[in-house]
C-alpha cells in the first residue's frame, strides 16, 4: 500500500463512503467512474471503438441546385 495508507484505512473510508452514499448508489458511482477513466484512457491514446459509418449507397445526399430558386434566391 502507498504511505500511510493501510487495509484499516481504507476500510474505515469504504464504511463512511457507504454511509454517506448509501448501497444502491454506490456502484451506480463505480460504473460512472470506470466508464468516465475508461473514455478519458480512450481520448489520450486516441483509440476509437467505433468505426466511422459511411453513408450507403441507397442514401441520398442533398444537392446544391445550380440555379437559383424562390426559396434560396440571394440578393446580388
Amino acid at each position: 500500500m502507498p504511505g500511510w495508507i493501510g487495509f484499516p484505512e481504507l476500510l474505515i473510508l469504504l464504511v463512511v463512503v457507504l454511509l454517506v452514499f448509501g448501497p444502491k448508489r454506490l456502484p451506480e458511482m463505480g460504473r460512472s467512474l470506470g466508464k468516465g477513466m475508461r473514455e478519458f484512457k480512450d481520448s489520450v491514446t486516441g483509440k476509437d471503438d467505433q468505426p466511422v459509418a459511411l453513408p450507403s449507397a441507397t442514401e441520398t445526399t442533398t444537392t446544391v441546385s445550380p440555379t437559383p430558386t424562390h426559396e434560396n434566391e440571394s440578393a446580388v
